[in-house]
């Protein structure tokens, strides 16, 4: 019965999260004037109403479902990897680098290359973070918010030292052969920036399912993530854990911003602040409870949400921050799942109750006839 309820609540807590999302941000637009049934209704419209908008759904998911698996993995080994968004601008910058430095490379070799480096540089940059926790006990998330700024400054400083021309703020596009973009989809999906990036995005989800369920590996991740001193007990190398997990993580994250560089920019820009896939993807992988189904569908909710958002600001005059207030009311319910599971845990616990007493009153009953008959 309890597996039962837990399976339950690992159902129904993102679907009360998002429900309460809708419910603020409608709430917000009527006491703002405007209609939230109309708007999300134009949301809806705006997010599959048309090939091109399915497509850049679908390629406003690809990097979140990579960053989101990313720290899913540092979560379940006990880690909060909050520098999801700088290792991802790393691997962004090495990817478009790898392909530019090397343009007459054939595709078969410069676009896996591309992609390599960007989750070779993400894993790097989280490495360090885990190497600190693993030595000398620092805090992942200092280490990680720190990381994520010097990123955001280097790599600014590299565009503008070593890759932009003629004082841009911007590389030049990589070459052909290293873009995920192809004709094919372009025209399949009415021009939107869809890219190949995609079935990389869902085998990370099937990896990180096949890490975390079926090696050894993820077994020593998971026991490491509850109980460290246990585990070290056990004979785990919990150094080698905590390291190869930020490892893990941030390779992943990598990928994501190696799918921003060459499939949706195709290049790369100084940067006022750290990219959104980063925060996100720590938002789809709490939505989901870091499990891979849910993962892909929290992604692909946060896309539709952020394609669909603009949507309304087309079609009608209320702002478009409106959809950021809704993201960011979902984010706060899915960071409050613990009130939703503590009702769920009380509601379980008061029909069990219930039942006691009721089962109580009916032996007694039943006690009381005996002594009656007798």
């Amino acid at each position: 019965m309890r597996i039962k309820n837990k399976t339950i609540q690992s159902i129904w807590i993102p679907l009360i999260a998002i429900f309460l999302g809708l419910l603020v941000g409608a709430i917000v637009m009527l006491l703002s004037g405007f209609n939230p049934i109309t708007n999300y209704a134009n949301l809806f419209m705006g997010a599959v109403g048309s090939p091109n908008a399915i497509g850049e759904v679908l390629r406003a998911a690809t990097p979140l479902m990579l960053t989101g698996a990313g720290f899913a993995i540092a979560n379940s080994a006990g880690f909060f990897n909050i520098g999801l968004a700088g290792q991802a601008l790393v691997g962004w910058l090495a990817s478009v680098s790898f392909a530019l430095a090397f343009p007459d490379w054939p595709r078969i070799f410069l676009l896996p290359a591309s992609i390599i480096a960007g989750a070779v540089a993400g894993a790097l940059w989280s490495g360090i973070a885990g190497y600190l926790r693993a030595y000398f006990g620092a805090s992942e998330v200092i280490t990680t918010i720190m990381l994520n700024y010097t990123a955001l400054y280097a790599t600014n400083a590299i565009i503008k030292g070593m890759l932009a021309k003629h004082d841009n703020d911007y590389s030049p596009t990589v070459p052909v052969a290293a873009r995920l973009r192809t004709p094919f989809l372009e025209h399949l999906t009415q021009n939107s920036t869809f890219h190949w990036g995609i079935i990389l995005a869902l085998v990370a989800a099937v990896f990180l399912w096949w890490l975390m369920k079926k090696t050894t590996l993820g077994f020593e991740i998971r026991a490491v993530g509850m109980n460290p001193d246990a585990s070290r007990y056990a004979g785990m190398s919990t150094k080698k854990t905590i390291i190869a997990a930020m490892l893990i993580s941030g390779a992943l994250a990598g990928l994501g911003g190696a799918m921003e560089g060459l499939g949706d920019f195709q290049n790369i820009v100084v940067n006022n602040a750290l990219p959104d896939i980063g925060f996100d993807g720590m938002s789809v992988s709490l939505l989901a409870g870091g499990a891979p189904i849910g993962i892909i569908f929290s992604a692909l909710l946060f896309g539709i949400l952020k394609i669909g958002g603009l949507n309304i600001s087309i079609t009608s005059t209320t702002p478009s921050e409106i959809v950021n207030i809704v993201i960011a009311a979902v984010i706060f319910f899915v960071g409050a799942q613990y009130l939703i599971r503590y009702w769920f845990d009380r509601s379980a616990a008061a029909r069990d109750k219930k039942r006691s007493a009721a089962a109580v009153r009916q032996e007694e009953a039943e006690q009381d006839s005996g002594g009656k008959d007798k």
